[in-house]
């Protein structure tokens, strides 16, 4: 029976050499929807990212996105096909300046000049402190200031998914709630979304439906109010 899913991932596997990271991985991602993958520091959460940009190489299984088959697709060639990816660490291009970052973003979107302009304009309004901070090198951010870059730049590619990694990583509470507000109304204007998190509560909080990883392999996956209603993810992940 065909999947309306927009990511439908069936049986992935990835290894580091002898040692397996992954483990027979299934999950979908609906248009719309906001899913989050939840799990403890080395559950595998940022290597089945990895996986499904095939920067790290799948060992088996089956990733289609849109109707169509990625597993072995180039990287790039998975990013023109509409899968932004926001890494874990923000990684932006520290020596440069903030909007020479957002454009590199919109390199597959170079020739739409006017939708690039305005989109621009619309990150800027979202963050604002990346238009006041526009000329200066990327670097010289705060870690806050630099996710609202990589979720900026990931924008300018027009993407039908974002994938994003641990955006709260190494902020302070009032940061990771701003960030986290941003992706819910990124959400709710029709971008689709699967948040990989070590933070259960805000991922759940925001999300529609959740997967929790262990040891590279999905354990449980229910809507989110379910989830973060379960004994099980209290203890191990929300310290009740």
């Amino acid at each position: 029976m065909p999947s309306n899913a927009l990511l439908q991932v069936t049986g992935l596997t990835a290894h580091y050499g002898p040692i397996q990271a992954l483990h027979e991985i299934a999950l979908e991602v609906n248009p719309g929807e906001l899913v989050a993958m939840v799990g403890a520091n080395g559950a595998g959460k940022t290597t089945l990212l990895h996986t499904l940009s095939n920067v790290h190489k799948a060992t088996s299984g089956q990733v289609i996105f849109d109707g169509q088959e990625i597993t072995r697709t180039a990287p790039h060639k998975i990013v023109q096909a509409g899968i932004c990816h926001i890494p874990e660490g923000r990684q932006v291009f520290a020596p440069l300046s903030v909007e020479d970052n957002l454009l590199l973003g919109s390199f597959t979107q170079r020739k739409n000049k006017a939708w690039v302009a305005e989109e621009t304009d619309r990150i800027y309004t979202l963050f604002p402190i990346l238009k006041e901070k526009r000329r200066q090198a990327a670097g010289t951010l705060s870690g806050g200031q630099q996710q609202m870059l990589a979720m900026g730049r990931a924008l300018l590619g027009r993407p039908k998914l974002l994938l994003l990694d641990e955006p709260s990583m190494g902020l302070a509470p009032l940061l990771v709630a701003e960030i986290f507000r941003v992706v819910r109304e990124l959400n709710e204007k029709g971008v689709t979304i699967l948040l990989v998190e070590q933070n259960a509560k805000a991922a759940l909080g925001i999300a529609d439906r959740g997967y929790v990883l262990e040891t590279g392999r999905v354990v449980l996956s229910a809507d989110a109010d379910t989830l973060l209603a379960d004994e099980a993810v209290q203890k191990a992940y929300l310290g009740h």
